[in-house]
């Protein structure tokens, strides 16, 4: 990268918040999906959002592409570098702003972790309902990038319905504020496309959240059965009866073997478990958990156990919560797949897997949200095993085409990224992607913020050939602007 850049990047964040030596590069070169790596062309930490816009610009006037990182627990490649680019790292904007408890929101920077805002309003009977698997460590502007979930979306939803506002960079360093503290705001609802935009339109630096009151009551079960089959006619039979628990999650065999080892939670030993947890007033749980311990009976549950107590409600989500870094406990490496099918084919999809498995030869666990049906395959393979870190990928891919066929999507949560972009055609049709990218081109017209993400080939904001639309910088020559 051009010495004189490197200069006026330092300029901006000083010694301290930049990184150019290779071996300390090499920290940053991929998400929680390690199988995709590049490795930046220099890392910079900013701890002012003045300090994120003059990074900005400086990119956008010498047609530098740039990607944002939070904490990097993305399972996408979403966070992943650009080789020649600048990564811009925000786990130094770190603040809570405001919090506002009489009208039930905060305000936060995109570096605060995502438990930390329920831990800072607990005190004031309130908390924030996203709750993403990695939520002790992950951030909310990652968060907001991938629009994340959590085991309670089933019925809180995702983080797009809890952003009341948002405080961004665009990608030409220029400050933009969009929507606000209230509900609803007039013009664009250019919260919702930027909330999952996976910092490809641009780079938020303050998030206004929504928050709820601690409910009433909390109830939570463990349901062992024989079969996922049988544990899926439990969960269509939950939803079927009109329940919509806060969360239900299934976890197989091989998930809870790998969850044993490394938390210990006490499972049963059975081919699948279910955790149904019902939230509200004590009324309307006590009835409806009743009726869910009925349903579970009714569809060949063989165990059914209730937590006593706040301990035990910890322990049955310790091991849910510690499925996906557990597997390391049963393999080498492993690779996390995300795609979500109607609850109704859970049986079907479940029993294809289990078909490919033995035919690849390579284990899969199983952990996922039954209740909306997001599944999340845990393909384990040994990556010093020539060929098998490519087949645990082919596997993955294979997966999302049964997640299309059964009229369902690429994901659901972890976000398109750089994983899969090829499989983007699966579900969109070259017309629908053009009319993506036209909103990307609208915000970021040389494509400079987080390139290659999401779109399946190089799409160009406008009709001049190359990675990126030509930038007048590139006429001119780096050399003469820096």
């Amino acid at each position: 990268m051009e010495t004189r850049f490197l200069k006026a990047l330092r300029a901006v964040v000083g010694n301290t918040g930049i990184v150019e030596d290779h071996a300390d590069r090499l920290t940053y070169e991929s998400d929680a999906l390690t199988y995709l790596r590049t490795v930046p062309g220099v890392v910079v930490l900013p701890s002012t959002v003045r300090q994120v816009q003059d990074i900005v610009r400086l990119c956008h006037a010498a047609g530098v592409p740039f990607v944002a990182r939070g904490h990097g627990t993305g399972l996408s490649g979403g966070a992943m570098p650009a080789e020649d680019g600048v990564l811009i790292v925000l786990t130094r904007l770190n603040r809570i702003l405001d919090i506002d408890p009489a009208n039930l929101r905060i305000t936060v920077q995109p570096g605060v972790t995502n438990l930390d805002v329920s831990r800072r309003v607990a005190p004031f009977g309130l908390y924030y309902a996203p709750d993403p698997s990695s939520q002790q460590v992950c951030s909310i502007g990652g968060n907001v990038a991938e629009n994340s979930g959590g085991a309670h979306c089933l019925k809180y939803g995702f983080t797009v319905h809890h952003v009341l506002g948002l405080e961004v960079v665009l990608a030409d360093g220029t400050l933009a504020k969009f929507g606000g503290p209230v509900v609803d705001t007039p013009g664009f609802d250019l919260v919702g496309a930027l909330v999952g935009s996976e910092g490809t339109l641009a780079i938020v630096t303050q998030v206004v959240l929504r928050l709820l009151r601690i409910p009433e009551e909390v109830r939570t079960l463990l349901a062992a059965f024989d079969s996922t089959d049988s544990a899926g006619a439990a969960v269509s039979g939950i939803i079927a009866a009109g329940i919509v628990p806060s969360a239900v999650e299934m976890m197989d065999r091989l998930t809870i073997e790998a969850v044993e080892a490394a938390v210990q939670p006490n499972f049963p030993k059975a081919e699948a478990v279910l955790i149904v947890e019902i939230d509200g007033p004590a009324a309307e749980v006590t009835d409806l958990f009743s009726r869910v311990e009925a349903i579970c009976r009714d569809s060949g549950s063989s165990e059914i156990r209730v937590a006593a107590d706040i301990d035990e409600r910890a322990r049955f989500w310790s091991g849910r919560k510690a499925a996906f870094a557990a597997m390391g406990r049963v393999s080498p490496h492993y690779y996390v797949q995300d795609g979500v099918i109607p609850r109704t084919k859970l049986p079907e999809v479940l029993r294809r897997i289990r078909v490919l498995e033995q035919s690849s030869g390579l284990r899969i666990g199983n952990v996922f949200h039954a209740g909306d049906g997001n599944l999340h395959p845990l393909i384990c393979y040994d990556a010093s095993v020539e060929g098998q870190a490519a087949l645990a990928a082919e596997v993955g891919s294979e997966i999302l085409r049964y997640c299309v066929e059964a009229g369902g999507s690429i994901t659901g949560e972890h976000g398109v990224g750089a994983d899969k972009v090829a499989h983007m055609p699966k579900m969109f049709s070259e017309v629908d992607l053009d009319t993506m990218q036209r909103l990307r081109c609208a915000f970021d017209p040389y494509g400079l913020c987080n390139p290659k993400k999401i779109f399946p080939t190089p799409r160009l904001c406008g009709e001049v050939p190359g990675p990126y639309r030509v930038h007048p910088a590139e006429r001119a020559g780096l050399a003469e602007r820096f």
